[in-house]
């Protein structure tokens, strides 16, 4: 596999951490998997934060019109 063209900014698993207005390049959520639980009973979880560029091996395609 190409891991230039499977990093996390073309899987359809991640989403950016900018708006749709204002494009970001310090990366974005992986919502692959569900939210990391945190210490606190009382503290939300957490998706995993990714850089642009990284990759794995549950990488999908994002569907693009």
């Amino acid at each position: 596999m190409d891991h230039d063209k499977a990093a996390c900014n073309e899987c359809a698993f991640f989403e950016d951490h900018g708006t749709e207005r204002q494009h970001t390049d310090d990366g974005g959520l992986c919502r692959f998997n569900p939210p990391v639980t945190q210490p606190d009973a009382n503290e939300r979880g957490l998706w995993p934060v990714v850089a642009t560029n990284d990759w794995c091996g549950h990488f999908a395609p994002e569907h693009r019109a």
